[in-house]
């Protein structure tokens, strides 16, 4: 299992998941379904996200109605960057879908 925080055009999240690339086909189909397709991604360590999250990590992880493609632990941006600090995260992993056009601003 891999604890990721994603950062989005809607904010950061905290979320699971149990594959091993980042640019695994499943993974991003299940985030582009959640109307998350443009993304940069740290991973986090993930015995540092349970003791922080506590009950509530367990929660998430024995949720049968979930996957262990994508659980989701925290949608609250605020608490995300309050719980873990910029200097903890590591190198991002960016996607952009490549059939993205480029919009520009008009004058």
């Amino acid at each position: 299992m891999k604890a990721l925080m994603l950062i989005s055009g809607s904010g950061p999240m905290l979320v699971l998941t149990s594959v091993s690339r980042l640019d695994d086909d499943v993974l991003l189909s299940k985030l582009r379904h959640k109307g998350i397709e443009k993304f940069m991604a740290y991973e986090l360590p993930l015995e540092e996200v349970a003791r922080r999250y506590g009950g509530h990590f367990e929660a998430v992880t024995n949720d049968i109605h979930e996957t262990d493609d994508l659980r989701v632990v925290d949608i609250n941006g605020h608490r995300v960057f309050d719980l873990f600090r910029l200097d903890e995260l590591g190198k991002p992993f960016v996607h952009e879908p490549a059939s993205e056009s480029r919009r520009a601003y008009l004058d």
